[in-house]
Formats: structure tokens, sequence, C-alpha cells
């Protein structure tokens, strides 16, 4: 089986995409199946690139502030798109985009069958442009990726059961299929945390965008009984990251803080570094598709506190309510923070139960149901 993976970019560094992207074609890979990749050609010369490269589309006066995202438009090459759907067995579409909606309506006249994945809410793009509470640009995009898009595709792959729900309340015409991205399960070293005089790490993963909210872990400092004891450390990149330090700056010249909040982009082998430095993890983010940073952090025996709202997935990590608080709500993640840091044993014993727990999100069992959802978009054509 022949599979072409179609998204805009398949190589920015802290794009959440592009990972479960190149994640899926290893996946692929190593079960046999050969996957390709149509997307706007790696920005490092030096590294892998697409085997059916397209041109990068600059968007006019929003380009600083989509690359700032960690995210790249590509253009549309008619005479690249039939050489790669001629190749494939099955179309892959990875977002709702102008260019993959030339591709779906390709595929279907070539007469190849497409499948397609919900990585993103519309309100992961408007909250970028400051707009997050318009309804209704939020539903003309969304309803303009079900039609030029998704509706296209035999089956759409819905990360988590808060995706499903979404597209079923949008009436997406394809079947909708729930399984994880999936993540590769270690046996990890859980090493208990021991509570001393000096700092206590609290870290947090992600991109640095409004979507994300660690303003309110910052602002959950100034309602905590141990903020002078806290250790803050943002993992990422991104458009806010000025503000941010700023923002943990003033904690500091406040007295609100004793430790000065770490701010970095790192590596796949420096974040578990940090990770399993770790006393507790915390997700902020009010719209969030899955969230396996979350997950990552959570395998390794650390216990999370994530935010729980409507357009966010990752509270499905938390094992009972002391692992979640309200979106934007600092004063409730600060008491729960306040009560983890007070119950040292029961952190010790969680951590165990969460790295547990985590095993059922195998890349294994995901890559079985995608190859599955493959094979049966082939039967349907």
């Amino acid at each position: 089986m022949k599979i072409l993976i179609v998204c805009n970019n398949a190589y920015m560094r802290g794009n959440g995409i592009c990972t479960a992207v190149l994640s899926l074609v290893s996946r692929l890979q190593k079960v046999g199946i050969e996957a390709r990749i149509m997307s706007c050609a790696n920005p490092d010369l030096s590294g892998k690139q697409p085997e059916y490269p397209l041109k990068h589309f600059k968007f006019p006066i929003f380009e600083p502030l989509i690359e700032n995202n960690g995210f790249r438009y590509a253009t549309f090459n008619k005479n690249t798109a039939i050489e790669a759907i001629t190749w494939a067995d099955v179309v892959h579409l990875h977002e709702g985009f102008p260019m993959e909606a030339k591709v779906a309506r390709l595929a279907r006249k070539m007469g190849k069958p497409c499948v397609g994945t919900f990585h993103m809410f519309s309100e992961n793009i408007m909250a970028n442009l400051g707009l997050k509470r318009d309804r209704l640009l939020n539903n003309i995009i969304t309803k303009w990726w079900r039609n030029s898009v998704y509706d296209l595709c035999s089956h759409v792959h819905c990360p988590t059961e808060v995706v499903k729900e979404y597209l079923r309340k949008y009436n997406f015409s394809a079947e909708l299929r729930t399984f994880s991205n999936g993540m590769d399960i270690t046996e990890a070293e859980i090493k208990p945390y021991t509570l001393t005089v000096s700092s206590i790490t609290i870290l947090c993963i992600g991109r640095f965008a409004n979507e994300k909210s660690q303003t309110t872990l910052i602002d959950a400092m100034r309602f905590s009984k141990y903020a002078d004891r806290i250790q803050l450390h943002f993992a990422g990149k991104g458009p806010r990251q000025k503000r941010y330090e700023k923002l943990a700056k003033k904690l500091m010249t406040d007295g609100v803080v004793k430790y000065p909040p770490k701010f970095g982009f790192y590596d796949r082998e420096e974040l578990k570094e940090l990770i399993k430095a770790a006393y507790l993890y915390i997700h902020c983010a009010w719209v969030e598709v899955e969230g396996l940073s979350c997950a990552e952090a959570i395998q390794e025996g650390v216990v999370p506190i994530i935010a729980k709202g409507r357009l966010t997935a990752t509270a499905q990590f938390a094992l009972d309510d002391r692992s979640t608080f309200p979106v934007f709500d600092s004063r409730a993640l600060a008491e729960k923070i306040d009560w983890w840091i007070e119950h040292p044993e029961q952190r010790i014993k969680m951590g165990l139960k969460y790295a547990e727990s985590i095993k059922k999100y195998n890349a294994d069992d995901s890559i079985r149901q995608m190859v599955q959802m493959y094979e049966d978009s082939i039967k349907q054509c």
C-alpha cells in the first residue's frame, strides 16, 4: 500500500502537526507501508525533503506571525499533485486549507480515495489573530474546511472524542473514527521526587501562543502559598515569548517568586531530562486537539494539572479532579498546585498510576487503526 501524506509543511520544529506527520510516516514505514510527503520544502536545506516539494506561499501581511507560530503555507502545483496522486493508493490530508482542497478535488477526479486527519480547530487560528471569541468566523472557517476538504474524504481520523463531537456538531459527512495519534511507549525510570527547602520545579511545555494560555500559570503564582519555592520552567517558542517573559519578570520585581522563571526551546532528549526533573506538569491550553506533550510528561511519572474546557481534549489524560482546573482560572490552578505540594506522598503514588495509564495510547495500536482506515477507504472507492 502506498500512502501520500499531504500537508502545507512537515518540517517546522515546534509544530504539532509536523511532529504528527513525521511520526506517522516513520511508523508506517516500520510496518512495511510506503509513505511519501507532499508539502512545502524543508527550510533546512541540509535536512530531509518531501518527495513531492511545493513552493512556499508567503501570506501577505500575516507571514511573520505565521512563521512565528511554526507554520508555512504551500502553493498548489497541479503537475506535482498529479504525479503524487498517480503514485498513491490513498491520499491522506492533514489540514483543511486551500492547497488540500485542490488536492482533494483532483484526487476525486482521478478516482483515488482520500482520508483526513483533523489536527486543529478553527479557534487555533482565530486565537492567534486575536479573534478567539468570534463565533461567526470560527463557524465560517470550520464549514469551509468541511465542504472543501473533509467531506471529500471517505473517513476522517479524530485524535480524541472531543474532536469527534466537534465534527458531529458541524455535520461532517465522512465516517469519523476516533483513535490517538499515538506515542512511543517506553518504560520510564521513575524516581521519587524529594521536596526540600530549595526550589520545586513546575514545567509547562507548549508553543508560546494565545491558545496555549501560559499566562494562566504565570498569574497562578500570585495565588499560590508556595510561590516563593516554585521554579517555573516554560519549554517552547512562539510569538508570545517576549510578553510571557515580561510578565514573569514582573513576578520577580513584585516579590511573588524567588526563582526567575526559565524559558527555552529544547530538543527531544533535553526535554526528556527536564520532564524527569519536574515535580508537576501544567497544561493550560484552552483549545487543544490532543496534547501529546502532556502524555509524554505523564509517561515519566510526572503528575499533571490540566485545563478543562469545551475545546481542550487534553483533560482526557487526567485520572481524577485533582489534576484538572477550569480553563483560564488561575486561582483554581494555584489551589491544585498547592494541594500537590502539600501531599508529596500522593504525588509519588499517582505518578506511578499516571505512567501506567498512558500505555493505552501506544503508537502500535494507532498505526493498526490507521492502516485499517486506509484499507477501508480503498474498498469504498
